[in-house]
């Protein structure tokens, strides 16, 4: 029940920060072949609303109630521990519930030093897009590619760690590559895509 709600929260937020830009850029820069907002616009406008969500689910619940108060655990496994889900997951099932609803975007959380091999790039520009944001510290990646015979708009932005909380997961993870994380440093990437 938890889940399911958060999961629709977040989905519905993403969503409809979409549809709020998709309004009010009308007109502010070049046009998209559709006559709304550019590709590159949907998507800043998309990861703007990902990040404020991550960021506030990880820094005031998991931070905060897992971390610091102790109220409840977060979990890799939290539906057999009764524990929250981890940040990264609560970003995949929102993904996974955008992608049932619509097929005008859709993102992922990838990393170069994935706990969860799923979450490794797959796509030259998935690979090139983490290097550039790894090596290019606040920049976002723009490119476009072509996938299954359809053209993308694909755009790579750095996911920094933003509470010790996942500094602390990633460095003691057991499956973790990589075990010197520090705060504020990218540890990998949201990437949005959009059909051209």
């Amino acid at each position: 029940m938890f889940k399911s709600k958060l999961t629709k929260a977040v989905s519905m937020t993403a969503v409809g920060g979409a549809l709020i830009l998709g309004l009010s850029g009308c007109g502010e820069e070049a046009k998209a072949p559709t006559g709304g907002i550019t590709p590159k616009r949907m998507a800043d406008g998309l990861h703007a609303v990902m990040a404020s969500d991550r960021a506030v689910y990880t820094k005031n619940v998991i931070q905060r109630l897992a971390k610091v108060e102790k109220v409840i655990k977060a979990s890799e496994h939290f539906e057999d521990d009764k524990a929250l889900p981890l940040p990264a997951q609560m970003f995949r099932m929102g993904a996974e519930t955008v992608a049932k609803k619509t097929s005008d975007f859709s993102y992922a959380l990838l990393s170069k030093w994935p706990i969860n091999k799923q979450n490794a790039p797959k796509t030259d520009v998935e690979k090139k897009g983490l290097d550039y944001i790894a090596a290019n510290v606040g920049e976002n990646f723009y490119s476009e590619e072509e996938l299954g015979g359809k053209k993308y708009f694909t755009a790579v932005y750095p996911d920094p760690a933003v509470a010790p909380a996942c500094v602390d997961c990633h460095n003691e993870h057991k499956d973790s590559p990589r075990k010197d994380f520090k705060m504020g440093e990218v540890m990998g990437g949201v990437v949005i895509r959009i059909p051209l």
